[in-house]
């Protein structure tokens, strides 16, 4: 028998740091930041509040609405844009410290159906917007307020560690610029009269990465972007007819496709084609039955039954229930559909654990375009097509296999 004492370890000082060697995100600390909060601002009116510095990686810019002090006195029957309370922001446009524009796109695409689809913002119900619990939809009816709150992000990380923007110094800082919308914009049927239209909140704050203590060591492809723009598909479409909408030219390596369809009236409707075909360079990527589109963005997505169909509802509308746990599936924006290839490793999306063993590579000159054989009933004609892409730009060679740094 051995007379050797077990020997517990002594605890660890509080100070110390991880051993050298890893990867990044071994040596830095999850951290989250203020940047600013503007108060009674008024629609309409332009948000280019400087950013402050932060030590260390912006992962994911975090956004937060609050319109209220409405007060509606002549009981007008106070009523939201379908696109509300999303587009109370008419532009918001994200450049890196150097001048180049990251994400440009109206309120609805960038702050509802970024989060919701790009895999940034959580998974399943909690990535939209409208499912959080800080969302209030647009108080309406014959008392209705106008007031709402939403809380939305920019997410910049399209992987673990990958995508992020250096903050830490003060004198080269991204530049976020947000252009508010107008009252007529959000409001089908405003506060008017004697009654007072809300002003608005609006809080910006960042999750980051902290600067590794005692580590000369940058995140892994510092410098790689996913870079989100709205893209305007032509031609326009006709109601029944058969119309091949081309998509503006990419080039880079796209991660996730979300197509908005829009009347004359720029209301978005379901009037897909019952088959969708999706074209690379006029071979056809993708071929299939609208159905199994929405069952696709179901299993990928968990963005499932039914769609948006309330005004003003932000996203509210028939919701279906998971067989785990009774949870609820975010709706399917009515006039949205949405593909990912950020699927290497499964067969939904796993939000930052992916390769890009799959993502799409495209050119300047790659021409992509969806065909409809015939595009469905269209009332205001004519329709419009339009794209937001998740387009990354490496600054080396692309993720791809698993990491072991």
């Amino acid at each position: 028998m051995s007379d050797t004492a077990t020997v517990v370890s002594p605890q660890m000082p509080q100070t110390t740091v991880e051993a050298p060697g890893g990867p990044f995100i071994r040596h830095s600390e999850p951290g989250k930041a203020r940047v600013y909060d503007l108060t009674t601002q008024a629609f309409g009116g332009l948000i280019n509040q400087p950013l402050t510095a932060i030590p260390g990686y912006a992962k994911i810019f975090r956004l937060k609405f609050v319109a209220s002090g409405g007060v509606n006195t002549v009981t007008t029957n106070v009523q939201g844009a379908l696109d509300a309370p999303y587009n109370v922001v008419q532009l918001i446009t994200l450049w890196d410290a150097l001048g180049t524009p990251i994400v440009s796109g109206p309120g609805f695409e960038v702050l509802r159906l970024i989060p919701m689809f790009s895999g940034g913002f959580g998974l399943g119900a909690a990535c939209d917007p409208s499912n959080l619990p800080s969302f209030s939809p647009i108080n309406s009816g014959t008392s209705g307020s106008g007031n709402f709150t939403f809380a939305s992000a920019i997410p910049l990380e399209f992987a673990k560690g990958y995508g992020v923007l250096g903050m830490a110094d003060g004198d080269v800082l991204p530049k976020l610029q947000i252009q508010l919308n107008t009252t007529a914009a959000v409001y089908t049927t405003a506060p008017s009269g004697s009654s007072t239209v809300p002003t608005i909140e609006v809080r910006l704050n960042v999750d980051y990465y902290w600067l590794p203590v005692g580590q000369q060591i940058a995140p892994v492809g510092l410098g790689s972007t996913r870079q989100w723009f709205l893209q305007q598909a032509n031609p326009t479409i006709g109601s029944g007819s058969t119309t091949t909408a081309t998509i503006p030219r990419q080039g880079g390596w796209l991660d996730t496709m979300i197509f908005i369809l829009r009347d004359a009236n720029n209301l978005r409707l379901d009037a897909w084609p019952t088959i969708l075909r999706f074209n690379v360079d006029g071979i056809g990527e993708i071929s299939t039955n609208i159905d199994e589109v929405y069952d696709d963005m179901a299993i990928q997505f968990g963005v499932g039954v039914g769609n948006q169909g309330s005004a003003g509802g932000g996203g509210l509308g028939t919701v279906g229930t998971a067989a785990l746990g009774g949870i609820p599936f975010p709706p399917r924006p009515l006039g949205v559909i949405a593909f990912t290839r950020k699927t290497s490793l499964g067969q939904n999306l796993l939000g930052l654990l992916d390769t890009y063993e799959v993502a799409l590579s495209t050119s300047p000159g790659t021409a992509m375009s969806i065909e409809g054989a015939p595009w469905g009933t269209i009332t205001a004609t004519p329709g419009t097509l339009s794209a937001v892409l998740g387009q990354v730009i490496p600054s080396g060679a692309l993720i791809q296999g698993l990491p072991s740094e």
